[in-house]
């Protein structure tokens, strides 16, 4: 490949991609296929987004319905009925009263969507002090400059200034003490009172919300310890600070529930979704809203005005739409999440079986997903970088995290293809 192409990746060394790049060709089902025509299982469903694996013929026709009736319709004072829909049909599915559905095109434009939501809810209340937010060390909620003041990623923000005054930072979950510790600590449960502290050194009044997400994906999956979530909920509760889920990652049953809200029995004032929404077909976002808070914002602005300046010009695009309908339809008719659910015992005991390998540091997982963490090489991510080179050669795609790999494999997958996942790695690891 020519070093001099005009295409720039993103999240990636592009220059050493280009002497040696990793093209995909084609997919279908669990798999991809090289330009060689060789065949890779796909690890990682695409980038968590393909949750019913690859070529789906009921999205594919959705999506080419749709563009036969209605490509494109502006989202400002205008609407479409695929967009009504999808909001009807994602409120059914959503927990208690979250059930106001904002559609953006991404998981970043989600939570900063979710920021402004935050900031308006209290000005709307006469509580425009309240500006600060709180996320956590080691948290990833996407690349806008939003999303990036919340992340707590050193690499995802250090280029980028100092990204929103006055946002702060919990302490992540991780302990040395809790390696290899399968699903859910029984301890770590008082790190939630760190947000009691920036209450009482800052003022509750000056805090908007916090942002978290209920398992930390992009950084090498931390699970919550048992109680910890709750703890978040009753100090917002308290204190009257929204708490927002970005359930980017966790949405739509990778969790064995529909989402990780309800794996683990806390509700967010906020939800925000992306990727397996649409199963990775069509960009979209979304934002998940408590009743209250959606009333309370269009209420308070004279009648016929807007009430919140703020949208994207592929706000509920008809074939996002389209695809997101679709892929609804196959997780309710085909018991997906319910699928999940039954996969994680058979894939957590394969996942944590490699810890047999002197090379691996620690294992963390819960419902299909899991983050086998290696002990670093020379410099932090080369082993990683590594790894991700000879599981590609080796015919299986996965997402690498530093010197982490992450696995989550699309809901739909059978049991043998899960063993081939975890035998490749093995494989990968023992040559390490």
């Amino acid at each position: 490949m020519d070093q001099n192409t005009p295409y720039w990746l993103p999240f990636t060394p592009n220059r050493s991609f280009k002497r040696a790049p990793r093209l995909l060709q084609r997919a279908e089902g669990m798999y991809f296929w090289n330009r060689a025509g060789e065949r890779l299982l796909d690890g990682c469903s695409g980038l968590f987004c393909c949750s019913l694996g690859h070529g789906r013929p009921e999205i594919l026709e959705a999506i080419s319905t749709q563009y036969s009736e209605l490509d494109f319709g502006p989202p400002f004072r205008y609407g479409h009925p695929g967009a009504f829909e999808l909001a009807d049909r994602l409120a059914e599915i959503t927990p208690a009263d979250l059930n106001r559905i904002f559609f953006v095109n991404s998981g970043s434009e989600a939570v900063d969507s979710a920021m402004k939501i935050a900031l308006l809810w209290h000005r709307s209340r006469g509580q425009a002090q309240r500006q600060r937010f709180v996320s956590r060390e080691r948290a990833y909620h996407g690349v806008n400059f939003g999303g990036v003041s919340l992340s707590g990623m050193p690499r995802n923000r250090e280029s980028f200034g100092m990204g929103l005054p006055g946002t702060l930072h919990l302490r992540h979950t991780f302990d040395e003490a809790r390696r290899f510790t399968p699903g859910q600590s029984e301890h770590g449960a008082e790190l939630a009172l760190d947000l009691q502290r920036f209450v009482d050194l800052h003022g509750a009044e000056t805090i908007a919300a916090c942002f978290v997400e209920p398992i930390a994906g992009s950084t090498g999956i931390l699970v919550p310890p048992r109680g910890y979530l709750e703890r978040l909920r009753a100090i917002c509760d308290e204190h009257g600070i929204l708490l927002v889920f970005d359930e980017v990652i966790t949405g739509f049953g990778r969790t064995g529930s529909p989402f990780a809200s309800d794996r683990f029995g806390v509700v967010p004032d906020m939800i925000t979704l992306a990727k397996a929404l649409t199963n990775g077909a069509v960009p979209m976002g979304a934002v998940a809203v408590r009743e209250g808070i959606y009333e309370q914002i269009t209420s308070s602005a004279p009648d016929g005005a807007i009430e919140f300046f703020h949208g994207y010009t592929y706000s509920a695009h008809p074939l996002a739409c389209a695809a997101g309908m679709a892929t609804q339809k196959i997780y309710r008719d085909e018991a997906i999440f319910e699928r999940a659910a039954q996969l994680e015992p058979h894939f957590q005991q394969r996942v944590f079986e490699l810890q047999k390998h002197e090379i691996v540091r620690d294992i963390r997982g819960l419902g299909l997903l899991a983050g086998i963490e290696l002990e670093p090489g020379e410099k932090a991510g080369a082993r990683g970088t590594l790894a991700l080179e000879r599981f590609f050669e080796e015919g299986l795609v996965v997402r690498v995290s530093a010197d982490t790999l992450i696995l989550a494999p699309a809901l739909v997958a059978e049991p043998d293809q899960l063993d081939r996942i975890c035998e490749i790695v093995s494989q990968v690891l023992a040559s390490l």
